[in-house]
């Protein structure tokens, strides 16, 4: 008979977005249980505690070697993630690692052979990607509301952070485009056919920190479709994308971190008319911890989920690879 008690987590790390989105989610899910949260800090470690109900653990060393917990979610810095995944599965804990996966494609498919080795489970925690809105949007493009697609665009932008922030941190994985790039990268394999090729990208580095604080794309799909996508550290908010078609465009506001209650609202442009549909709301972050659930304990295979990962870590290398090209390497106009 199948295993029906809750998966008993452990949390690496007592990062912003725990705290905020994904414990709680924990907290509503009845599929999961957090049994504790390690730091290298205990005073932070007995905050998140007191809060979620859970112990407090001071080195992630010491979470992993609990027998009391079989999987572990990780919200540490990008560029800590290849080398605690990796503990995790080698301790023998199934992994739900928030995104991206890791820095590098090279990293990302180390880890999924790892898992695969050790059968166990490993996810990115791709939470946007299981909103509903997005399905309800393939089957409007599915049923011709804007006709065929010509133009796939997508922001996802963010005000600066405080000059400590980790996203300015070149060591721990900082940057724009591993940060907020992730999710208009992600949105165009979720739209567009495969595979995409990077034609062009820019990334701004500012010197002060050494990271990428804004960037652009232009992906071409296999069937000729274009895409444009702009990221950034240093803008007015901004998270949507548009689809625009040969008879018309829809458009999507608020499409990657909307807050559970969030209705979100698909405007659809036509020529004579526009129409504006009202979703319900979503909690897309417990869907992927449920999703995580099932993968443990129902054994719901995550392949798939896995493969759009390692796309999108290979799309990251080629928007750096496009984007290092010398000025000499580019066509100036003047």
């Amino acid at each position: 008979m199948a295993e029906t008690s809750p998966v008993r987590m452990g949390v690496l790390g007592c990062a912003d977005i725990a705290w905020r989105r994904t414990l709680p989610a924990f907290a509503a899910s009845d599929r999961v249980e957090i049994v504790a949260v390690a730091s290298r800090h205990r005073d932070k470690a007995c905050r998140f505690a007191q809060r979620f109900g859970c112990q407090a653990v001071t080195g992630y060393d010491a979470l992993l070697e609990r027998s009391d917990i079989e999987a572990v979610y990780i919200p540490l810095p990008t560029g800590l993630h290849a080398e605690w995944c990796a503990k995790a599965l080698e301790a023998g804990k199934h992994v739900l690692v928030e995104k991206p996966l890791a820095a590098t494609h090279r990293e990302a498919s180390g880890l999924v052979a790892l898992a695969d080795r050790f059968g166990l489970c490993l996810m990115e925690n791709r939470m946007f990607a299981y909103h509903s809105q997005h399905a309800a949007v393939r089957e409007l493009v599915a049923a011709g509301a804007i006709g065929e697609l010509r133009v796939f665009g997508s922001t996802m932008a963010v005000p600066p952070r405080p000059a400590e922030d980790i996203r300015y941190r070149p060591d721990l994985g900082g940057g724009a485009l591993l940060d907020v790039g992730y999710y208009p990268l992600q949105a165009s394999l979720l739209f567009l056919a495969q595979p995409l090729a990077v034609i062009g990208a820019a990334l701004h580095v500012d010197p002060a920190h050494g990271v990428d604080v804004r960037g652009s794309v232009l992906l071409g799909a296999a069937d000729g479709v274009t895409a444009h996508l702009t990221f950034g550290l240093e803008h007015s908010y901004r998270s949507g994308y548009e689809l625009w078609g040969s008879r018309g465009r829809l458009i999507l506001e608020r499409a990657f971190t909307p807050p559970a209650t969030w209705q979100p609202a698909v405007r659809i442009e036509q020529q004579d008319r526009v129409e504006v549909r009202t979703l319900p709301p979503f909690d897309q972050f417990r869907a992927s911890v449920d999703t995580f659930a099932a993968a443990v304990r129902d054994g719901v295979p995550v392949r798939e989920h896995l493969r759009l990962a390692l796309r999108g870590a290979a799309l990251m290398d080629a928007v750096r690879q496009a984007a290092s090209l010398k000025t000499d390497d580019s066509i100036l106009v003047e």
